[in-house]
């Protein structure tokens, strides 16, 4: 059962930015009420400081969390350092890939749960998914955190729910048009892999009953060739969404498609300036720091997503909360400067995906002294790297070294893509 309407969603959007900052004080208050003492982790880091906050901006007396404090000593078997009960209390577990270090194991209680599904609703909410969906999950059945948060908000809406865990890809597009699916969940590199097979096999899915695609786990959704080249291949609007399994499904995305929303009821957010290190500024490149407000059993203060993003508030429509313009634009460790020029894979996706005929794709960052190098592999049905390569030079100003590679010769990804390799 959800604890919150839509009607009730709406209204929460729509605070003022002096409402909405008294209403996360509020649940941050309760939030330290809560955890403290029992949270270890939080009674060290916090100790000695003057707890209640008076107001938001007090939040800067807290320090930051990183993953790695979370981490511990880095073994599989290891629960997240954050816990605030006992492990007896908590029914979830979840890993992260450790696709940036070592993984991370996650713990929920109940209540904890409840929250994510509750948060979820936002994301379903732009999806305009209703009981009468059919949603299907192409994501496999293990400790990833995505597909089992989905699943369950999603099922809470009263839509019936399909499992796609343990079949080919084949499988999955079959399975697809024989239950009339009508909203699919998956990567965006995944969406498009389906498309290519689809292709091979002669199916048309742009006649399938699939009318709204909801994406994670990679910033395609936000980026629009690649967002153009799904929407034109499945016939459907795709929806991007964002969260992270220490953290939870804080993003969602704007009407008119122009990036992502925080769920600003649920975190508060923070941006720093990767230029100047302090509080960033209308549309400045950030780095996204994130606070839980609804998550007791294993709660984030202050927490450093590493994700890069530009803040505006001078949203349109009676949706109030920050937009992060262009959604995810990449990670802080991903960045290169290359000629002293910052460029993220994000970009050089945006250019790449501008190409049909590019099928699959592959970035390698070298470093060579004190200057950053970037290679490029393609399947490229045309065989012709020469033409994306003078692309590149004419909207980012540099010589990249574009190869053709065989196609079937790169990786596919159902998860979260890895198509950045840094040899840094």
């Amino acid at each position: 059962m959800l604890n919150t309407s839509f009607e009730e969603r709406r209204q929460l959007e729509e605070l003022s930015g002096e409402s909405l900052a008294q209403w996360q004080l509020g649940r941050l208050s309760e939030l330290l009420r809560k955890i403290l003492p029992h949270n270890r982790f939080y009674a060290a880091k916090l100790a000695g400081i003057e707890l209640p906050l008076r107001e938001l901006a007090d939040l800067d007396r807290l320090p930051f969390t990183h993953k790695d404090e979370l981490v511990g000593s880095g073994h599989q078997s290891d629960f997240a350092a954050n816990l605030t009960y006992p492990v007896e209390q908590y029914t979830r577990f979840h890993r992260t890939s450790g696709t940036r270090g070592h993984s991370l194991v996650v713990l929920d209680t109940a209540g904890d749960w409840q929250w994510w599904i509750d948060t979820w609703q936002f994301v379903l909410d732009a999806a305009e998914l209703g009981a009468e969906d059919r949603v299907f999950l192409a994501f496999s059945f293990g400790p990833f955190i995505g597909f089992w948060s989905a699943f369950d908000a999603t099922a809470a809406r009263g839509a019936l729910v399909v499992p796609g865990g343990g079949l080919s890809t084949l499988a999955r597009i079959e399975m697809i048009r024989s239950h009339h699916i009508t909203v699919l969940l998956c990567t965006p590199s995944y969406a498009l892999h389906m498309a290519q097979v689809a292709q091979e096999h002669q199916i048309d899915i742009a006649s399938l009953d699939v009318r709204r695609i909801i994406v994670a786990g990679e910033p395609g959704g936000s980026i629009p060739a690649m967002r153009s080249q799904i929407e034109r291949a499945w016939n459907a609007r795709v929806i991007d969404h964002s969260g992270a399994s220490e953290v939870g499904p804080w993003g969602y995305a704007d009407a008119q498609q122009r990036g992502l929303h925080v769920v600003e009821s649920e975190f508060i957010a923070e941006f720093f300036s990767v230029e100047s290190g302090g509080h960033a500024g209308e549309g400045e490149l950030a780095e996204l720091v994130l606070t839980t407000l609804g998550r007791i059993g294993s709660p984030v203060i202050r927490y450093r997503t590493g994700d890069l993003v530009r803040p505006t508030w001078k949203t349109e429509g009676g949706n109030r909360f920050v937009l992060l313009d262009g959604g995810v634009l990449g990670r802080a460790d991903d960045m290169m400067i290359i000629r002293g020029v910052n460029i993220f894979p994000s970009s050089i996706e945006q250019i790449l995906r501008s190409f049909p005929e590019v099928i699959e794709y592959r970035m390698t960052a070298n470093r060579a002294g004190q200057m950053d190098s970037l290679a490029i592999e393609v399947e490229d049905r045309l065989n012709k790297p020469e033409r994306i390569a003078k692309e590149l030079h004419l909207r980012l100003g540099l010589n990249v070294d574009v190869r053709a590679v065989a196609t079937g010769t790169l990786p596919r990804f159902e998860a979260k893509g890895k198509r950045f390799v840094d040899q840094r």
